[in-house]
């Protein structure tokens, strides 16, 4: 009877301790069998470059959805998705792929095979494959694939071209007049009944003259009407003011980057530090009026990809980007500015690795992050 007690109680300890460790496993842990939830992924994916900093032309986010509930073990990252790349994924059996460019940007009213892009899509969704892009959200992010395409010139004081702001929705500041408080609050009582709110937030000063000078904001959607309301009284009408309120700058974060390098460098050398960066033997270069290989390169404006349009109208001894159209490249030279191409992709194809390190560390280990062997720009010097 003892004995028994014993290998019960012993029984019981063991259960307790098993069951304790798998609690603080499942506790920690977001994984299932090595395996995490797409969504989960999703979740690390829009952590590290938040999909509201794309541009609002763009078409970011998971654009593939598989119909049943995936879990993730692998995970494609490729500049590209193209036939090849997608061989690829099927051959690694992946669960989701990470594709820079998206592969689908503008709207498809069919899914037919004669499409290559289309049939892209059909195949991943066949083979159960996520689909994700995170394209000008990477281009925007601080320390994102701009800041990486920058750092090859080496350190330097680094600036964003084209500022991103905060997504929070647009509101207007209206400045009016009101005469006494039993007006304003009749104002305030209809603007607040017309949004369906509890209440209106609002600032006013008594004036010298008496009355109240009153600002309240509201949001863009609302806009149309309070002034309406505001129209109607003979005070606020005859004084009203409307200014748009500019939402917060996302300090680091938007397209493109200017640095003003610490050291100095000659164009020579710069093409030597960009061609070891990106992993090219062979560049593009335009020399701007007056310079030469000798010439020192003070500050450098980059974009990756097609940068004409952020680059325009910048001062800087060097422009590097992936493609410029032929005029474009003739205003650049005569304003002063060198010109470095790589291609398009070739100035965003490294970043890939970067990525992959700081993705790997958010998941767990289990997760195999891999880099397409198969992605290459479809330009090559021959």
């Amino acid at each position: 009877m003892h004995r028994m007690f014993r290998c019960r109680e012993c029984s019981g300890r063991l259960v307790r301790a098993l069951l304790q460790k798998q609690r603080s496993f499942s506790s920690h842990q977001p994984l299932l069998s090595g395996r995490m939830d797409l969504r989960a992924v999703l979740e690390v994916l829009e952590r590290l470059a938040p999909l509201s900093l794309a541009e609002s032309w763009d078409n970011v986010g998971l654009l593939v959805e598989p119909s049943k509930p995936r879990r993730v073990s692998s995970i494609l990252l490729t500049n590209d998705l193209t036939g090849a790349v997608m061989s690829e994924a099927e051959a690694l059996r992946c669960e989701l792929i990470v594709s820079y460019h998206p592969p689908l940007f503008r709207p498809v009213k069919r899914l037919l095979q004669s499409d290559w892009k289309q049939r892209l899509v059909l195949r991943a969704v066949e083979a159960g494959i996520a689909v994700f892009s995170p394209h000008t959200a990477w281009d925007s992010v601080q320390n994102g694939l701009n800041d990486w395409l920058v750092a090859g010139m080496g350190p330097g004081a680094v600036s964003v071209l084209k500022q991103a702001h905060s997504s929070a929705p647009q509101k207007h500041r209206l400045e009016f007049f009101c005469e006494g408080e039993a007006e304003l609050e009749c104002l305030l009582e209809q603007v607040r009944l017309l949004a369906g709110r509890e209440s209106v937030p609002f600032s006013s000063v008594r004036s010298e003259a008496g009355g109240q000078q009153v600002v309240l904001t509201c949001p863009s959607s609302e806009l149309t009407a309070a002034v309406q309301i505001l129209l109607t009284d003979p005070h606020a009408s005859r004084s009203l003011n409307i200014t748009h309120v500019q939402p917060a700058p996302l300090l680091g974060c938007g397209q493109g980057r200017l640095s003003v390098l610490d050291q100095p460098v000659s164009i020579s050398t710069a093409l030597q530090k960009m061609k070891t960066h990106l992993g090219l033997s062979h560049l593009r270069l335009a020399l701007g009026e007056q310079h030469t290989l000798d010439s020192l390169v003070k500050t450098v404006a980059v974009c990756a990809g097609s940068g004409s349009s952020v680059l325009q109208g910048v001062k800087a001894d060097l422009f590097i980007t992936g493609e410029m159209s032929h005029h474009e490249v003739l205003d650049a030279v005569s304003s002063g500015s060198s010109v470095i191409l790589s291609d398009h992709s070739n100035s965003e194809r490294g970043f890939l690795s970067v990525f992959r390190q700081r993705l790997t560390s958010e998941l767990d280990e289990t997760v195999s992050v891999v880099i397409s062997e198969r992605d290459r720009d479809p330009l090559q010097v021959i």
